[in-house]
């Protein structure tokens, strides 16, 4: 468990496919799955933003979080999303997938109503207090209504299982603050930053639905940055943040959906009330699409 624990590297949050009867596509998962391991990902993140987890009932989130076990076969670990707006649910969300087999869990804070900063904590530190496995705090300020303070991940990153942050705050220089404040936290990057640049001032990784579409591209930007080779990273970053820039632009699940069915999966629709993308939507991710996989004839 231990060296499974040290997450590094790119971790696809990965889709969540429903039918129409809202069942979980576990072979289409399944086949993603095979073919990011094949591409040398580090890991799998289910229930991320990329998964729709505020769409999904329980039992669909579980069923998710099973069939990624299933299929990864222990291979690679799996970091499990943990969302809600009531720490009970939270809590209980974290015993099932550590019970179902996850080697991590990625904590995520819903909110309704504002709370201060010792409510914040608590959330967090319950999560924590009721596993015996990593978690990762998830710092996403564009969906929440109630962010991460830097005085609140300073304390939280001294609990024992809270050793790694994910921040998608678009702020890179928040990201340097916390580094420098927290020593002993490991720094994720989102899509919303540049992975190479939070590789360079010391993140170990990253964790966003666009390594699920370009996962052999997104393993050869980290391992450039691991090996300080800067100057190709940055050569294969440029080339990739155009993938980032349309996922900008449109609805992130149905942008990686989309995607993913360009690609041949059959990842199904975003979750109403989500629309799907239109043709002309489409089109734009198909010719990005075919632009950044000419990357690997040359990798």
């Amino acid at each position: 468990m231990l060296e499974r624990a040290q997450f590094h590297g790119v971790l696809p949050y990965l889709v969540s496919p429903i039918d129409a009867a809202g069942r979980v596509k576990s072979a289409v998962l399944a086949r993603l799955i095979e073919d990011l391991i094949d591409a040398g990902v580090h890991g799998l993140t289910p229930l991320g933003s990329t998964g729709e987890f505020a769409y999904l009932s329980n039992a669909q989130r579980t069923d998710v979080v099973r069939a990624t076990i299933e299929a990864a076969r222990g291979r690679v670990p799996v970091v499990a999303g943990v969302a809600a707006t009531a720490t009970a649910d939270a809590v209980a969300q974290a015993k099932s997938y550590q019970n179902l087999g996850v080697d991590g869990i990625l904590a995520i804070l819903e909110t309704y109503f504002p709370l201060a900063e010792a409510q914040v904590e608590a959330y967090f530190r319950a999560i924590a207090d009721a596993v015996d496995i990593p978690v990762i705090l998830y710092s996403n300020p564009q969906f929440e209504r109630t962010d991460l303070a830097l005085d609140v991940i300073a304390r939280l990153s001294e609990h024992p299982r809270i050793r790694y942050l994910k921040d998608a705050s678009t702020n890179t220089g928040r990201l340097l603050s916390i580094a420098n404040r927290c020593a002993g936290l490991k720094l994720f990057s989102a899509s919303a930053h540049i992975p190479a640049c939070v590789m360079l001032i010391g993140g170990v990784g990253w964790m966003a639905g666009p390594a699920c579409v370009i996962p052999r591209q997104s393993v050869k930007l980290y391992e450039l940055c691991r090996a300080g080779q800067w100057a190709e990273a940055m050569a294969v970053q440029r080339r990739l943040w155009q993938i980032n820039e349309i996922f900008a632009r449109f609805n992130l699940a149905a942008c990686i959906k989309a995607a993913l069915e360009i690609k041949g999966y059959d990842v199904g629709d975003p979750i109403p009330p989500q629309p799907k993308l239109g043709s002309r939507e489409r089109d734009i991710i198909a010719a990005c699409l075919a632009d950044v996989e000419e990357l690997v004839a040359v990798f």
